[in-house]
């Protein structure tokens, strides 16, 4: 069974030019993952184990964290050209649609990027899509003040768990079992990059036309247990999709493709396969 460790990286050029990362394990058909804030491709160690005898996995640094490069202004916009360039250039490479499963803001990112590819075959959602009213995902007031000022002093550490605890309201057990995570020191080091995806997921909301375009297969998974702010609107969100499922995982919250990856990776494959 192959790991992260031994994954080949590659790249490509999104629509503005920036090189966007991927890394690339397992054996079968192409999967694009995409990974929410403060992470990057290694947040995927505990559930590769469980996709790469089935899949091809092809997890992205998304812009300006990991391998990935950055563009001199930053927009959702931007983010949502990302994934299409990645998911195209896994179709180009294998010849066949590709599957993409992402996660929290990175869900956010795919279900634009969705709308702007026609290379998909199924797309699976867990607790990342943009909110029914525009500004529900709006960071509660002074938030966003501490954090860049945590920033500022250098204490990306405090910056990561502060945005765990105030804005996703995970609870001190998840938060402790996610520092004993190895992709915990990615986490950190992407700290200056969450700001502006945080500001940028406050200004987000459904557009039904966006919806409508992405007219694959398409699974929105959420976590019983979960306060994230992500968790919110599935049932809206999954009406307003020409093709959409919801799957609650009982007793889950928001990183249980981290904590319980069998779990989810039983209800990703199974909807994949």
């Amino acid at each position: 069974m192959t790991g992260i460790t031994e994954a080949t990286a590659r790249r490509v050029a999104s629509r503005d030019g920036t090189e966007i990362a991927y890394w690339t394990t397992g054996d079968g058909p192409p999967l694009v993952l995409v990974h929410g804030a403060v992470a990057d491709h290694t947040r995927w160690r505990p559930l590769l184990p469980y996709l790469e005898p089935h899949a091809t996995v092809h997890a992205m640094d998304r812009r300006g964290r990991g391998a990935s490069g950055d563009g001199p202004a930053y927009s959702l916009a931007r983010e949502f050209e990302d994934v299409a360039a990645v998911v195209d250039a896994v179709a180009g490479a294998s010849g066949s649609a590709v599957d993409l499963y992402a996660h929290s803001f990175g869900g956010l990112c795919a279900f634009g990027g969705a709308a702007l590819t026609a290379s998909l075959g199924r797309l699976v959602l867990y607790e990342g899509w943009p909110p029914v009213e525009p500004g529900a995902h709006r960071l509660p007031p002074g938030l966003g003040e501490r954090l860049e000022g945590l920033l500022a002093a250098g204490d990306h550490d405090a910056v990561v768990e502060t945005m765990f605890r105030e804005f996703v309201l995970m609870p001190a057990a998840e938060v402790a079992a996610l520092r004993a995570q190895p992709s915990w020191p990615a986490r950190v080091a992407a700290a200056p990059a969450l700001v502006r995806e945080l500001r940028a997921n406050a200004e987000a909301a459904l557009d039904p036309g966006q919806a409508a375009r992405i007219t694959v297969p398409t699974l929105l998974l959420t976590g019983s247990d979960s306060g994230d702010p992500f968790a919110a609107d599935t049932r809206a969100v999954a009406a307003a999709l020409p093709d959409a499922r919801v799957v609650v995982m009982e007793g889950q919250q928001h990183v249980a493709d981290i904590l319980a990856p069998e779990v989810v990776a039983g209800h990703l494959l199974a909807f994949l396969r």
